[in-house]
């Protein structure tokens, strides 16, 4: 049933009685995500909209036994929700805040790991399940589709895209991952495609990037030695102008480095199909399955190289 988020997922808000956490707490909640509370300092002991509220993160894992937070709390003080969530024993934090210092970021990277905690964000739209009915974050929940294609992006927008091509084309999603356009970032594209290659539920996955930063060259490298399953990619940003300050904090490209061709080429090597329309990426996705055949079977592991057959 997809990677991270299930049905037995027991979330709490950070930052739930501020405009946008009360909003996506709404939101979530109607979608079927089990929301068992939420936290801001100094409202203890109140509820809002109908969910426990509490002071600290340590006090609502311990009446509620939550094992997820999503974080919707200011840029200054958003790093230390991470921190808070992390030392209070929760295993999954997903922090959807945009503009977080990156120095923060890095302290907070480093707590998560040293609690054994993970981070999805910041500066992310959030991950959803819909086999479960399951979302924490800002994904809107009524384009998606319990399926077998697994989504990892760096970009909010073209993950909506991307799900919305592939639902209309009768292809449900088995979990779709924002990670973020941040240049620090708690789980990264590699992290995720070593998760969706263990998960039975997934057949195929789509990786969308962006020009600037290695992540892409990284994934290519992993998917060449440990994917077996076929990834399609997308990458934002070929035809932008030089010296152009792209909207992502992430998409810098620096001495040279980070650019849309060598990234498509790593990923071709690497025998991902490359899309450069982001209007085919649906059509791509549904040309691989019916080729594949109506029957669909269950992908097979292989012990090395992975299976070719992603070409468009």
């Amino acid at each position: 049933m997809g990677i991270l988020l299930n049905r037995t997922s027991r979330v709490i808000v950070q930052g739930i009685t501020g405009k946008e956490g009360s909003f996506h707490a709404g939101r979530m909640a109607e979608y079927g995500t089990r929301i068992v509370g939420g936290v801001t300092p100094g409202k203890g002991g109140t509820t809002h909209e109908g969910i426990p509220v509490f002071s600290s993160v340590e006090d609502a894992v311990r009446e509620t036994g939550a094992d997820v937070s999503v974080i919707f709390v200011p840029p200054p003080w958003a790093a230390d929700a991470i921190c808070e969530a992390a030392a209070a024993g929760i295993g999954l934090i997903v922090c959807i805040t945009e503009g977080i210092p990156v120095r923060d970021t890095l302290l907070a990277v480093g707590e998560v790991h040293v609690h054994g905690a993970r981070l999805i964000g910041p500066n992310c739209p959030g991950l959803i399940t819909p086999a479960a009915s399951a979302k924490v974050g800002i994904m809107p929940g009524s384009i998606h589709t319990p399926g077998t294609v697994g989504v990892i992006s760096r970009s909010g927008t073209l993950t909506y895209e991307v799900v919305h091509q592939l639902t209309g084309r009768g292809l449900g999603q088995s979990t779709c991952v924002g990670i973020g356009g941040d240049p620090v970032i708690g789980t990264t594209f590699v992290d995720c495609l070593a998760l969706f290659e263990e998960d039975p539920e997934t057949e195929a996955i789509v990786l969308l990037g962006e020009i600037g930063g290695s992540a892409e060259e990284e994934a290519a490298a992993f998917i060449t030695e440990h994917v077996n399953k076929p990834v399609f990619s997308f990458l934002a940003g070929r035809t932008a102008p030089a010296g152009k300050r792209m909207g992502h904090a992430g998409a810098v490209i620096s001495h040279g480095q980070g650019g849309w061709p060598g990234k498509a080429a790593a990923l071709r090597e690497a025998g991902v199909t490359v899309i450069e329309n982001p209007a085919r990426m649906g059509e791509t996705v549904a040309a691989w399955f019916e080729r594949r055949g109506a029957e669909k079977p269950a992908v097979a592991k292989k012990p090395t190289r992975r299976r070719k057959g992603a070409g468009a």
